[in-house]
């Protein structure tokens, strides 16, 4: 492997695709700023050049709204961003910036990580600068998770759209959705086959190949499902009243595990100490995880906020509580040989976003099979806080030897690490940089 050749390659990306204070995923296809994107897309460019890196996540609190709300997509000064900012409307409510134009929901919670990696960067003066900057923003937004998203006081934040997870058509998600989140006249859509009209206003199957991405059918109901959200002007309150969907993301849930700590680290290294019922939230987050395990199976699932049923949906995000690190040394055991088990998870291009095993798995269809480079990154992280080193050598150079095979893809093929998505994404280029810095 050419390392210095895919590390130019990697910043020739990320130059390609920086509008100045922030990056965007992918040309045409994702022209915004997106939270969890930048947070990664951070702690790539922290190797390169760290103040870039710190200007990535400071624009990302531009978008904060009054509330604490970290939105998932920033789109800049209002109108700026034509239909896209017209569809979400994030003025319906009160909280949304007035400056800003933003969408109207959240995304993982990876800026207290991705601040952290940056400040590991810098000189302690300026570490400690830089930490106390960012911290009132950071801190604002895990009190808003736990006020707003956390309404049984479990410590499992609940999410109210596919979107907020990242994971858009994930196999939990898609289960949830098509047990209540599909309208009766999108099913008729459906049955006379008319969903190909869709088409005419997707911008991602005009970027890319339909078969690559979710059906016409999730896309126009996660369509509906968002507007109903604004209907109720983004109120959490009204929204978990009568959810349409109301998960408690596994994913999620182990980010914001990790955060907590990191925001911890953060505020000791500032100097700063953090609000008493925060960190006993923090602390209840870690013991709710097991409110997700399934002994039977020895998985960890999502879960239903309303019925507060695992949905017994196999995928990726079964293997997050090693990222979060909390987990036990025998349920760390039982993920890492789940990991390894063939006919599931092990292909020839690790890791899928779904068992090959999966009702739902296809090898080209976004987070239905695919392998991603951010998922992989999240799950050697993983495997290095429990110690399987052997483990984590083995998928940090199948990752990187797709991203060479392939180019910077936004997702591959697990049987032949075929390039899928966008063929230009910042975080494949971003954490194929710290991969080989690390």
């Amino acid at each position: 492997m050419d390392e210095q050749k895919l590390l130019a390659s990697a910043q020739k990306v990320l130059d390609q695709n920086d509008r100045g204070s922030y990056t965007v995923p992918a040309g045409d296809l994702y022209p915004h700023q997106w939270l969890w994107d930048s947070c990664f897309i951070a702690i790539g460019l922290r190797h390169l050049d760290v103040g870039r890196a710190q200007t990535e996540l400071e624009s990302l609190t531009s978008g904060q709204w009054s509330n604490g709300m970290l939105p998932d997509m920033v789109f800049g000064k209002p109108g700026s961003a034509g239909l896209d900012e017209l569809l979400w409307d994030s003025f319906m409510s009160p909280f949304s910036p007035p400056d800003v134009g933003t969408s109207g929901i959240t995304q993982p919670p990876m800026l207290a990580e991705a601040v952290w990696r940056v400040g590991q960067k810098l000189p302690m003066p300026e570490r400690r600068s830089w930490f106390n900057k960012m911290l009132p923003a950071i801190i604002h937004f895990h009190e808003w998770l736990y006020e707003e998203r956390d309404p049984k006081n479990e410590g499992l934040v609940t999410l109210v759209h596919p979107y907020e997870a990242g994971l858009d058509n994930a196999p939990p998600w898609m289960d949830e959705l098509h047990h209540h989140g599909i309208p009766w006249w999108v099913k008729l859509i459906d049955k006379l086959r008319l969903d190909l009209i869709v088409d005419l206003v997707r911008r991602d199957t005009r970027n890319t190949r339909p078969g690559q991405r979710m059906t016409n059918i999730e896309a126009l109901s996660l369509f509906v499902a968002m507007r109903r959200l604004r209907k109720k002007s983004y109120d959490s309150a009204k929204i978990l009243q009568k959810p349409d969907m109301a998960v408690q993301d596994l994913l999620y849930n182990c980010i914001l595990i990790k955060a907590n700590e990191r925001l911890a680290d953060i505020a000791k290294t500032a100097g700063v100490k953090l609000p008493a019922a925060l960190t006993a939230k923090a602390e209840l987050t870690k013991k709710a995880l097991n409110l997700l395990w399934d002994e039977e199976s020895g998985q960890y699932f999502c879960r239903s906020y309303a019925s507060g049923e695992l949905i017994a949906e196999p995928s990726i995000e079964t293997f997050m509580p090693l990222y979060a690190g909390t987990v036990s040394k025998e349920r760390a055991e039982t993920l890492v040989q789940l990991l390894g088990k063939h006919r599931a998870y092990k292909l020839n291009w690790p890791v899928p976003s779904a068992p090959q095993t999966s009702a739902y798995f296809n090898p080209d269809r976004y987070w239905q099979g695919p392998t991603w480079v951010n998922t992989n990154w999240l799950i050697i992280e993983g495997l290095k806080n429990y110690g399987y080193l052997e483990e984590t050598d083995e998928l940090k150079s199948k990752t990187l030897r797709m991203v060479e095979k392939n180019g910077f893809c936004e997702y591959y093929n697990p049987h032949t690490a075929k390039g899928l998505g966008a063929d230009t994404f910042s975080w494949s280029a971003a954490l194929t940089i710290d991969l080989l810095k690390t």
